[in-house]
């Protein structure tokens, strides 16, 4: 098991514009199933983190609401475990994982010793260990025995002082993917382990066939496991200006954290509520100065002990209009009225005349007429945001990227 759990929930995917934008991203949509992809990751979170152990989220200060609303129905236990910590900048996943490593070395109620002086080098095979995990927060991962096989295992190669990837065993040549390069097993800790070659970038088609031909390349899903001893060398290593302003931030006491009461699942009124981190004073400066930057580029791609779990568990990017499509169609749904109000469930009507193999996805009423093959998504700015609508043929909703681009040249970025 982890000591605690990362959950990197900023950015504003847009490549499900407009749906999904810096008012509402992609995390906080449904999947099929029920619940949000952010609170999917919640439950992943908590099936592989100690009972004491600390689920810590990094939002964006203006999703921290989504958050709040998203763990309301948590039992009372799993919310008092929530650490939110609002970033007051996006600055891409490195700087987001060094923040939260720093402040699960200050608060740690386990005695191991996790906080060195600022800058001086400790040798972390001498600490006791302290495995955490990092998730992403947009993707579909099941079932969800299997993702915990496979977070054990990568606990286990965390604590020998590897930084743990999880691969996923490529279906089709994909060009929109990072790709992780296996070398040799490691089966002398865990028979899915591999040592880790090198980290690809998105490829073009023919060396997405090649690698898929090769059978030894797998996609990068974007999580982590590591000791955080370890990790915090590696940051002193090979990326000293990204630590170095959390390092140099004070305590994060009860000065500067806020218990939010929350309303239960169970019954009306407040009980024990999640961790606000919303007064830790420096942290807006330690932003401002540190550099975007992903912690593949960072660390990972930097490292010398690096492992892979080739992963059991089902793993779905939904990269696009086209995709999501597909993942609630194979659950019995070809359309989708969302709530037009954050204040209650009722979902907006779709209605269809003479029409066929059609998407929508919207939060106002829809009435399609002698159409097909179309995929329209509608945002009325009820939630947030520019009431925006999508129009596309089914095939072509990576199109979504250009417009998007398209937008931002036009100085229309109220509008993501």
């Amino acid at each position: 098991m982890f000591h605690d759990c990362i959950i990197m929930a900023g950015g504003s995917g847009t490549r499900l514009w407009p749906a999904s934008n810096s008012y509402c991203p992609k995390q906080f949509l449904n999947i099929p199933g029920g619940g949000t992809f952010f609170q999917a990751a919640l439950e992943r979170a908590f099936a592989v983190t100690e009972a004491d152990g600390k689920v810590l989220i990094v939002t964006g200060n203006s999703h921290v609401p989504h958050v709040m609303k998203a763990c309301e129905s948590l039992p009372e236990t799993q919310k008092q475990r929530v650490v939110v910590i609002p970033e007051p900048a996006g600055r891409n996943t490195a700087p987001a994982i060094a923040c939260a490593a720093v402040y699960i070395t200050r608060t740690s109620s386990k005695q191991t010793s996790l906080q060195p002086p600022p800058n001086k080098q400790v040798n972390p095979k001498a600490q006791a260990k302290h495995p955490v995990l990092v998730l992403t927060s947009d993707h579909i991962i099941e079932p969800l025995k299997d993702f915990i096989a496979d977070a054990l295992a990568a606990a286990e190669l965390a604590k020998s002082d590897h930084l743990v990837v999880f691969g996923i065993q490529p279906s089709r040549p994909e060009t929109g993917f990072g790709y992780i390069e296996a070398g040799p097993a490691m089966a002398a800790l865990d028979a899915r382990a591999f040592q880790v070659m090198s980290f690809r970038e998105k490829p073009d088609l023919a060396t997405a066939e090649e690698f898929l031909a090769k059978g030894t390349f797998f996609w990068n899903s974007g999580m982590f496991a590591f000791d955080v001893h370890f990790m915090l060398s590696q940051f002193r290593q090979h990326a000293p200006a990204i630590l170095a302003p959390f390092e140099q931030l004070g305590q994060p006491d009860e000065d500067h954290v806020e218990q939010l009461n929350m309303p239960g699942p169970d019954r009306a009124g407040s009980q024990g509520g999640l961790t606000l981190v919303s007064r830790w004073p420096g942290l807006e400066t330690a932003y401002n100065t540190v550099p975007s930057i992903s912690i593949d580029y960072a660390i990972a791609e930097h490292c010398t002990s690096v492992a892979m779990v080739a992963s059991r568990f089902q793993w779905t990017d939904v990269g696009s209009w086209d995709e999501y499509a597909k993942v609630l169609e194979k659950s019995g749904k070809t359309t989708q009225g969302v709530s037009d109000d954050t204040t209650t469930e009722q979902q907006a009507a779709i209605f269809t005349a003479d029409s066929s193999n059609c998407f929508v996805d919207s939060d106002i009423p829809v009435a399609l007429c002698g159409v097909e093959d179309l995929i329209v998504v509608v945002r009325s700015g009820k939630g947030g945001g520019i009431p925006s609508v999508l129009i596309c043929k089914k095939g072509d909703s990576q199109q979504v990227k250009t417009i998007v681009e398209a937008i931002r040249k036009s100085n229309r970025g109220d509008l993501l």
